[in-house]
């Protein structure tokens, strides 16, 4: 783990972003329409660049509390389930609208679990990310929330779309996982208890004393945070991939870390470094 400013070698063509329901929404439960249309413009622009790119959304719980004035979640499975329902097309709504602002093509899929897990299924949802990234159209993806739960063998939800977003990428063939968050990236202590805390820069491997550094996951830090993450980059990284952890704010910093600015942390494996040190194929 290095805490630094060096400049970063990324080379990504197929870029999967994931954002999560804090960036989108507004701790009343409004929807941030300055980082939603902020979003669609970089991604729009990115494809104008030649690059292809998927996107990975929460919020469809949230918008749905919004939509029906409530303030809090309920506990019921079926009740989130309808919210979900309710949130999603809203949002796949404002997607539509800002993206089509800026004449960017989009398509939504909505995912369970066993999608991938069955043979045939993944092949036919692969098929579908490829023929949309081939035409420069941008996939939504989000957890098909208003049906997926976990019924004995039959397992159809991710847990959470860190974990989907890792698995889209890994699944796709993505060069590079941009994760936006509330947060500004790996520190090597809980930043919400220590006010010394550093934002680490790099990480080349994962180990279980980096998980120790998250807090583990029944902590503050760890609990559907920076746990879930730092169990996505440890995917990508076990199969040669990138990932970059950063906060997503201002979604504009996806040009930064493309231009390898170092914001955010960089989840770099080793192999990588070592295939780039002898040169390329």
């Amino acid at each position: 783990m290095q805490v630094g400013n060096a400049k970063r070698q990324i080379n990504a063509n197929r870029i999967v972003v994931k954002i999560g329901t804090s960036s989108l929404i507004y701790p009343d439960g409004k929807l941030n329409l300055k980082t939603i249309d902020q979003l669609a413009f970089v991604l729009s622009a990115l494809c104008n660049q030649g690059k292809q790119v998927i996107l990975v959304s929460s919020g469809a719980i949230g918008v749905g509390l919004n939509q029906l004035n409530l303030t809090e979640r309920p506990t019921s499975i079926s009740a989130q389930q309808a919210l979900a329902s309710i949130g999603q097309s809203k949002l796949i709504m404002i997607f539509n609208q800002r993206f089509e602002h800026y004449g960017q093509q989009i398509g939504q899929l909505l995912l369970t679990h066993d999608v991938f897990d069955y043979p045939k299924s993944r092949q036919n949802v692969l098929n579908t990310f490829e023929k949309l990234l081939q035409r420069n159209v941008i996939p939504i993806v989000n957890e098909n929330d208003s049906v997926a739960v976990d019924e004995l063998d039959h397992k159809t939800r991710f847990g959470d779309n860190d974990q989907l977003s890792a698995i889209v990428a890994s699944r796709t063939n993505a060069d590079l996982l941009i994760m936006l968050s509330d947060i500004d990236g790996f520190y090597n202590m809980n930043p919400l208890k220590s006010p010394d805390a550093a934002l680490i820069s790099e990480v080349d491997q994962i180990t279980p004393a980096t998980f120790e550094v998250a807090g583990g996951k029944g902590s503050e830090y760890g609990t559907g945070g920076m746990f879930t993450k730092l169990k996505a980059a440890e995917r990508l990284m076990n199969e040669n991939r990138q990932m970059v952890l950063a906060n997503g704010r201002e979604p504009k910093i996806i040009f930064d870390i493309l231009a390898g600015i170092p914001v955010g942390t960089w989840f770099n494996p080793l192999q990588r470094k070592e295939f780039s040190s002898h040169g390329s194929k």
